[in-house]
């Protein structure tokens, strides 16, 4: 959601656009009043992607969005209370083709919903969406998708499961007014996941207390990591390191992380700290690096291609993800170095034989665990 007055139509432009650049399918936008819905008129033709007028009091804010010629609206039933001004916004919108999220909010249940269930609870939230659908459904307007969001994690799963076995209609996820980073992200994180891995919700936003840009960046990673969306930039992965590791494996991934990002290049990169297991454990990445003794083993599908110094494992990660991503991984797999996979092996050979195959001491330690128990 934008965070600019929606009366600025360039800045407002320009914060979509990022937003949409960094994976925003939806952008939402405030109507809460007149100055705004004059300039939702000039920011729809111009948006990249589709634009949902935000409505909480005012019907005539919902009526002007509407002649604006917004794409969606989001009605709060906490706010919007009247029933014949409800079905005067379903009639006009079902008029238009226009779909309609009904937005409950934990935080503007209405007074006899919440005293009736004794408070914000899944069940109250659930009663708040059935009875502003029974206003839609009274005017025949069936383009609806529904949010039950709370600012309680535990609250606002227990909602979107009930809901979904409840209505028949889409669902919007989100953890309402999560809070900034990191809690932030981690609270949207652990709601939105578990509700999307069972297969409940079809749209979500991240709630931060942040830049939007940062809510659009989160929820793209989030589908990404789950396989619910095609990787569209870098996924970075990297070992947590032990005591075989070879270098400072923090600030490497950091740097590479950086370096990779910049490239908005879809790859999978790995990044671990030596190479004894490697190359191996990162054999599904499309790209990694293994550091060896005073050097890194570069590896495309767990395998090595070629070997380079130390201070240029950074270096040489980002330039051959270019050349894949100009040439293709059977290209550069054909252009390896053919010695490079003998120097692994002795680099390998000889880390083990300098710290063991045990780098950690566990053996020692569940000897000394079952001295104990004898």
């Amino acid at each position: 959601m934008t965070t600019t007055k929606t009366a600025d139509v360039e800045g407002t432009l320009s914060q979509i656009y990022a937003l949409a650049g960094a994976g925003a399918d939806i952008v939402r936008c405030t109507c809460n009043e007149q100055a705004a819905a004059e300039g939702l008129a000039q920011i729809v033709p111009r948006s990249p992607v589709p634009i949902v007028a935000d409505i909480h009091f005012h019907v005539e804010m919902a009526l002007a969005a509407l002649e604006a010629g917004v794409h969606g609206l989001r009605l709060n039933p906490g706010n919007l209370r009247k029933p014949e001004e409800i079905k005067l916004v379903a009639s006009e919108a079902k008029d238009r083709g226009v779909p309609i999220r009904i937005g409950v909010n934990a935080g503007s249940l209405h007074p006899d919903i919440y005293e009736r269930f004794g408070g914000a609870t899944p069940e109250a939230l659930v009663e708040s969406a059935r009875l502003e659908l029974a206003y839609f459904q009274e005017v025949g307007f069936e383009d609806v998708k529904i949010s039950v969001k709370a600012s309680s994690v535990a609250t606002m799963i227990g909602a979107y499961r009930l809901a979904s076995e409840t209505f028949d209609y889409p669902l919007h996820l989100g953890v309402t007014e999560a809070g900034p980073l990191p809690g932030g992200l981690l609270k949207c994180t652990a709601g939105i996941a578990t509700l999307l891995a069972e297969g409940i919700g079809d749209t979500l936003r991240y709630s931060l207390t942040a830049d939007p840009v940062e809510e659009a960046k989160a929820g793209r990673q989030l589908l990404e990591v789950l396989g619910l969306r095609e990787r569209t930039g870098l996924d970075l992965i990297s070992c947590p390191s032990c005591g075989r590791a070879e270098v400072d494996v923090i600030t490497v991934a950091n740097e590479a992380q950086k370096a990779l990002s910049a490239l908005d290049i879809p790859i999978q990169v790995a990044v671990m700290g030596c190479v004894v297991n490697g190359p191996g454990e990162a054999r599904h990445a499309d790209l990694g690096i293994a550091a060896g003794k005073h050097r890194g083993h570069l590896f495309i599908r767990g395998q090595i291609i070629r070997v380079v110094p130390e201070d240029e494992m950074v270096e040489a990660l980002v330039e051959e993800a270019q050349k894949i991503a100009k040439e293709g991984i059977e290209a550069r797999l054909a252009a390896r170095d053919e010695s490079a996979e003998a120097a692994a092996a002795a680099d390998r050979a000889e880390l083990l034989d300098v710290k063991g195959a045990d780098a950690n001491n566990a053996t020692q330690v569940i000897e000394r665990i079952r001295r104990r128990s004898e």
